[in-house]
């Protein structure tokens, strides 16, 4: 029992730290030496359903992957866990920013739960920025606490 408690804990530390790792790369890294793959996501010079920012996916995933696989097959079984932690913050990446803030599959276009609509509002401040410089809001699941006040009070 002590085992499971502590290998669920390893995933939610994972998890919980993908935050920051998101957060540090997406100003340090996309709004700064990877801007050239993260543009089009500002600026929507796309053509197709995909964009160059897409290959963050690809980039981001390969620890995922790589802890998974070290894990399964070596004798340092707790990076299984740490795997599990990434790859479902990876899905909820996906959920969270591509479909409902992003709409690049049309569902849960309507919510009224005041931590998406914070989200969404804070994602909306950080996209009115469209060149690298002078970016806000760079997290995904937690953003500044101003966002989720004016989602539950609907008042800046």
């Amino acid at each position: 029992m002590i085992k499971i408690i502590a290998d669920l804990a390893i995933v939610i530390l994972s998890f919980v730290a993908m935050e920051a790792v998101a957060w540090l790369a997406h100003k340090y890294l996309m709004h700064g030496s990877l801007w050239g793959l993260h543009r089009d996501h500002h600026k929507k010079d796309v053509y197709g359903f995909f964009e160059h920012n897409d290959f963050f996916f690809l980039i981001f995933a390969t620890p995922g992957i790589a802890c998974l696989a070290l894990g399964n097959y070596t004798e340092a079984g707790f990076l299984l866990y740490i795997g599990l932690g990434i790859t479902l913050y990876g899905f909820c990446y996906f959920l969270v920013h591509d479909i409902f803030i992003h709409q690049r599959i049309k569902i849960f276009r309507n919510s009224n739960n005041w931590y998406l609509r914070g989200i969404r509002r804070a994602h909306k401040i950080h996209h009115k920025h469209l060149d690298k410089e002078d970016g806000e809001c760079f997290g995904m699941l937690w953003v500044p606490m101003k966002y989720f006040r004016e989602a539950k009070t609907g008042k800046p």
